[in-house]
């Protein structure tokens, strides 16, 4: 047999297998065969994952096992300082730029790096560009004070996320200056602005005093997705002047755990965007600078993604049924101020096309007898559904709904602890283009109802379940039918 599969043949099998987190266990398998499997098997691998704690003595270990993977283009790198040893912040950067030596000589055809979260100096950033100029992706950790004037040198960069460090002594800063002045980058120069070519941008810990920011703003200038999570800043000392040239060509907006600025940066969004079409905000902000958004937002959005547990109310589901008609996706998540009529006013406003719906640990769900019957009344265009971790919902409240959702393709219900067998009936019955359930942590829903309803759906290619509840003859038939189980 091992001398009837060729090389490329083998190689194609393995690049279908599921990658493994572990170089280690994913290649003993393998390795078990022959010395032959192995070699192809490292060769065929393009994504690799490592997680480590730097050391000068792991130095060397890292160069021979990417010696053995000659064709990464994705790499990610997690690294974690040494308790029982703690090292200055200079220390820990002379190691984290060591891996990134290494990683630059090992990895030439390097296209997405994620390297977190001992951050790593700018110096090495340069280096890496000039080794591995094919990174379209690169997630980092750098120390304060922020300069991003290194980004330049990343040619082919589409995709920039940064977390933000505590910063270095003032050695460090000064030789950070020299080093990027030999390549080219003045970092004292903050007019000189670039055209740089990143369409997705995420910040996470950006603070009051961060003046770097200032310049990337100015020169991203084709800018498509912004993240900020955790921010109590945009930089340049809060000043939004800077922030709003980037965001003309903007089309997605997250904003995550960023309450001190989530007004002031939704209000610029909305006198700055023309082509906004996605808005995502989780725990932050204030129930009238919202509503303002809302109100005087002209874009055509096509999802809004809330949890916002104590500042989204019925007045804003009002406002956002007359100025987002072309809504198609709605996600509520810890949602505490809703009513059902602020649900069921949105739902008859959108009942001709939103295509996905999700009200997450909403327990208006729950506390509202008869609104997911007349959400499912009018929403008959729904695609996909989330109720997850409503735990006291019901099988009678949410199999009235599935009367009326023949066209669902995704169903998650997962830690709906209340939901029983007769739900994954009704699903079958009601339901025959499901593709795609959840219902892990469902504690009503037994195996013989997982099995029934694995017999039972012509179109499931993904099933989230327990192993416990699934029996012998569902595992067959799953296999038989392709369906992707786990949990």
């Amino acid at each position: 047999m091992d001398a009837m599969l060729c090389d490329e043949l083998l190689q194609e099998i393995f690049l279908r297998l599921q990658s493994s987190s572990s170089p280690t266990s994913s290649s003993l398998p393998v390795s078990l065969v022959s010395k032959r499997w192995l070699h192809l098997y490292r060769t065929s691998k393009t994504s690799l994952s490592l997680r480590f704690t730097p050391d000068n003595s792991m130095i060397p270990s890292l160069s021979s096992v990417l010696s053995h993977y000659p064709f990464i283009s994705s790499l990610s790198i997690l690294l974690s300082s040494s308790t029982e040893n703690p090292t200055t912040t200079k220390t820990i950067t002379l190691l984290t730029d060591q891996v990134i030596f290494v990683v630059s000589s090992s990895c030439s055809i390097l296209k997405h790096l994620r390297f977190l979260p001992l951050p790593v100096s700018q110096s090495a950033l340069l280096y890496l560009s000039r080794t591995c100029n094919l990174i379209t992706s690169l997630t980092v950790s750098l120390s304060r004070p922020l300069v991003f004037n290194w980004v330049v040198s990343f040619s082919c960069l589409k995709e920039l996320s940064v977390y933000v460090c505590d910063g270095g002594s003032d050695d460090d800063v000064e030789d950070e200056t020299y080093v990027n002045r030999e390549s080219g980058c003045c970092l004292d120069d903050e007019e000189l602005d670039a055209e740089l070519s990143l369409e997705s941008l995420c910040l996470t810990g950006i603070g009051l005093d961060d003046w770097g920011v200032g310049w990337l703003w100015r020169s991203c200038k084709k800018l498509m997705k912004l993240k900020l999570k955790s921010c109590g800043s945009v930089g340049d000392g809060g000043s939004f002047l800077s922030f709003a040239r980037c965001l003309q060509g903007l089309q997605e907006v997250e904003l995550r755990a960023c309450r001190s600025i989530v007004d002031g940066v939704l209000l610029k969004v909305a006198e700055n965007c023309s082509y906004l079409n996605s808005l995502l905000v989780y725990d932050g902000g204030s129930r009238e600078g919202l509503l303002q958004f809302i109100s005087h937002c002209r874009c055509d959005l096509q999802k809004l993604d809330f949890r916002l547990p104590l500042d989204l109310n019925n007045d804003h589901l009002s406002a956002v049924a007359v100025s987002f008609r072309g809504l198609s996706t709605l996600r509520l998540q810890s949602c505490c101020l809703l009513t059902g009529d602020g649900l069921k006013t949105l739902g008859i406003s959108m009942s001709s096309r939103l295509e996905e719906l999700a009200l997450i640990n909403c327990d208006v769900v729950e506390r509202e007898s008869g609104l997911l019957a007349t959400l499912g009344q009018h929403l008959r265009q729904l695609r996909r559904l989330d109720l997850s971790h409503n735990e006291m919902l019901l099988d009678k409240e949410f199999i009235s709904m599935l009367v009326s959702s023949q066209y669902l393709i995704e169903l998650k219900l997962r830690g709906c602890k209340g939901l029983t067998g007769m739900t994954m009936v009704s699903m079958y019955k009601n339901c025959r283009r499901l593709e795609s359930v959840d219902i892990v942590h469902c504690g009503g829903i037994g195996a013989e109802a997982v099995e029934k309803f694995v017999l039972n759906s012509p179109r499931l290619r993904r099933l989230q379940v327990e192993e416990s509840k699934l029996t012998d003859v569902a595992w067959t038939w799953a296999s038989n039918k392709f369906i992707e189980v786990g949990a």
